[in-house]
């Protein structure tokens, strides 16, 4: 499956290779939020893999938490002083590494955002994610058919990524709230909304003591609150902690998006509801091929046909489905996490 899916990928990529000792003299870097979350652990399996099937070099780079922007800026200077043809990044700060991005960019490296989209989208070369606002929704529509008529007067918590804002939080808890019925009122900002039924907002750094505390915090504010939204995993993980201590977790449905394989036995063992699952193998893949392609050609990677981004794909996995979402249940999510 992985195989297949890959070579769809380069297809519609438009790549095309020769002997892989052409790629000799290619040089690239990965540069991830961190290095422990299990998304991007798969994310620099996918580029390792590729890298050395193309017979480029890769070097990987993480920051120490997300949200820590300035060893992403230290690594994208070192890569630009090793020569490297081509850099993958998945931004803490989207805004506020775009001046690092422009210069790399001015050097001749070619700049691939993968997961996150920078501030502008456009500061990057391109953009190889999942449509993250399709993956919010997603959990939206389940949440809200899952509990019928009660989601009127749900009370809904939201436990977000960083005190920043990227991207790819302000889609996936927007998308949310479209999907749940919610105003989000400024679509590109979190926390202006006025919904009665929003308790709150808490951030968790994307792992699962921020999330576990980001849930003791929103239960301080409300203890009926009944619905959450996590931005990953990890924190989807932390949150049910942090309701079990309190002999609450029956009472929440968690809704969270990565679909990565311990995220997917989160969800068959009932510890979170349902999620978005992606795909930061195929990105880092992808990515890799990209630079190849480039380093080859000087040709750089095209946007999916109506969007703005490559999409490499999304799918809701839950083992209780509703009517109106398609779904797969854990099984296949299994068969498929981290593809």
């Amino acid at each position: 499956m992985k195989k297949s899916v890959l070579a769809f990928g380069a297809l519609a990529l438009g790549v095309a290779f020769s002997a892989p000792a052409m790629a000799a003299d290619v040089s690239a870097c990965l540069i991830t939020k961190t290095d422990t979350n299990p998304f991007f652990v798969k994310m620099k399996e996918g580029a390792t893999a590729k890298a050395k099937e193309l017979g480029v070099s890769l070097k990987s780079y993480a920051g120490k938490v997300d949200g820590d922007s300035e060893s992403q800026v230290a690594a994208i200077e070192s890569c630009i002083a090793d020569g490297a043809k081509g850099i993958l990044l998945t931004a803490s700060d989207t805004k506020g590494i775009v001046s690092s991005v422009k210069k790399a960019r001015d050097a001749g490296v070619l700049v691939i955002a993968l997961d996150t989209p920078l501030e502008p989208a456009d500061a990057a070369d391109a953009t190889f994610a999942t449509d993250n606002l399709l993956a919010g929704k997603l959990i939206g529509q389940w949440a809200k058919e899952t509990l019928g008529d009660k989601a009127k007067d749900a009370k809904v918590g939201f436990l977000d990524l960083t005190p920043s804002q990227p991207t790819v939080d302000v889609l996936r808890d927007q998308g949310f709230m479209m999907g749940f019925g919610i105003d989000p009122k400024n679509p590109d900002k979190i926390g202006d909304e006025d919904d009665k039924r929003i308790v709150g907002h808490d951030v968790t750094n994307g792992n699962e003591e921020g999330g576990r505390k980001a849930m003791e915090n929103l239960l301080q504010k409300d203890p009926g609150i009944n619905v959450i939204h996590t931005i990953n995993e990890p924190a989807a993980v932390g949150a049910y902690q942090a309701l079990k201590a309190v002999g609450m977790e029956k009472n929440v449905l968690i809704v969270s998006v990565d679909g990565g394989c311990p995220g997917v036995k989160s969800v068959k063992e009932g510890v979170i509801g349902a999620t978005s699952q992606q795909y930061p193998l195929l990105m880092a893949s992808l990515g890799i091929e990209a630079i190849k392609k480039f380093a080859d050609s000087g040709e750089k990677p095209k946007p999916t046909e109506g969007k703005s981004f490559f999409d490499t794909g999304v799918s809701l996995v839950t083992d209780k489905p509703v009517s109106g979402v398609k779904s797969i249940d854990t099984k296949e999510g299994t068969a498929k996490c981290w593809g």
